[in-house]
């Protein structure tokens, strides 16, 4: 009697190739606790910010939206939502700033939190023994405001840029409580990430970052507008914006684009490997994971984890890993957390 054949001991992951954790909401939702679920509530939005009602259209579909073609009606539109689900009453950018998407923003940050849990018996860690380091805080101050408002976690955000700090410390100003939440440092060498940033005695549960993803001002610009053309949003005869949602250019490219600066972010995590818990980064290209997990093994990486999420069509990740053991990190939370 013929035996059937015996299937291969399954692989073990490994930095090269780690395991890919699916978002497990429905295709295409966000994170289960992400407030931003379903469409807007605009007679809401409106009765808590006025002025978004100048704002406000009818879409092709016959429902409330805004038109995203226009800067000013989304950085209104993010005001409106900042203050009705986070309780940030003040909140404003120079022009041309990058105007963050709220509900993908708020997506990483609640997937940061699952992943603390998973080093935390399944509980989520609140509080101010949580803290957290943004990479390119940005003249919005969007995750500080975001973590600080879901998990009152305590933050550092770092910027190359003068004006964005002084941007992000306005916000921070003009809302009672945060001033003792959210610290801010500029990074005085843009050559450097990390290095020069964190002090000695600095520690870290998780960092964040949303890195520079175009490689060129002229390839931003080119997919800006290829953005427009599959939103159906070209008309001869109106004059569009030459980026979506605004963006200075530390904000936008740097020199080898997204896989260059993730490198970088990359080469100089290890040399701070036992002062944070969890370093993390936005990847924004599938095709760049290959070199992502290359230098990842490269360096030495304990443990890596690529966690896939999803707003409608958009399709996004990011990458977490970690230089200290399970025994390391055992440690470090009933040191820190406990």
């Amino acid at each position: 009697m013929s035996r059937p054949p015996t299937r291969p001991a399954a692989k073990k992951p490994s930095a090269q190739q780690p395991a890919t954790e699916k978002a497990n909401q429905a295709k295409g939702q966000v994170h289960p606790r992400n407030r931003h679920q379903g469409r807007y509530d605009f007679p809401a939005l409106i009765l808590a910010s006025p002025e978004l009602a100048a704002f406000v259209v009818i879409n092709p579909y016959g429902k409330e939206s805004i038109d995203f073609a226009n800067p000013e009606a989304v950085k209104v539109f993010n005001r409106a939502l900042l203050k009705q689900f986070y309780g940030i009453k003040h909140w404003d950018i120079p022009a041309d700033y990058l105007c963050p998407p709220i509900p993908g923003r708020a997506d990483y940050v609640h997937y940061l939190a699952d992943l603390l849990a998973k080093s935390n018996a399944g509980q989520i860690p609140r509080g101010s023994k949580i803290k957290a380091l943004d990479i390119g805080v940005g003249a919005n101050c969007i995750y500080p405001l975001l973590g600080h408002c879901e998990y009152q976690w305590q933050f550092v955000g770092s910027d190359i840029a003068s004006s964005a700090i002084d941007s992000a410390r306005a916000i921070i100003e003009a809302n009672p409580g945060l001033g003792t939440a959210i610290e801010l440092r500029q990074q005085a060498d843009s050559s450097h990430i990390f290095d020069g940033l964190i002090a000695s005695d600095d520690r870290f549960d998780i960092t964040l970052c949303n890195p520079p993803f175009h490689a060129s001002a002229e390839e931003a610009t080119s997919g800006s507008k290829r953005k427009w053309r599959n939103l159906g949003k070209v008309d001869p005869k109106r004059k569009l914006p030459v980026l979506n949602f605004g963006g200075q250019a530390a904000e936008l490219w740097c020199k080898g684009g997204e896989a260059a600066f993730v490198t970088r972010l990359i080469n100089e995590s290890v040399n701070h490997g036992q002062q944070v818990l969890w370093f993390s980064t936005l990847i924004s290209k599938a095709g760049n994971l290959g070199g992502v997990y290359s230098a990842l093994n490269r360096i030495g990486a304990k443990q890596v984890r690529t966690v896939e999420m999803a707003q409608g069509q958009k399709q996004s990740r990011f990458v977490a890993w970690s230089f200290l053991t399970k025994e390391a990190q055992d440690h470090w939370v009933k040191s820190r957390w406990q």
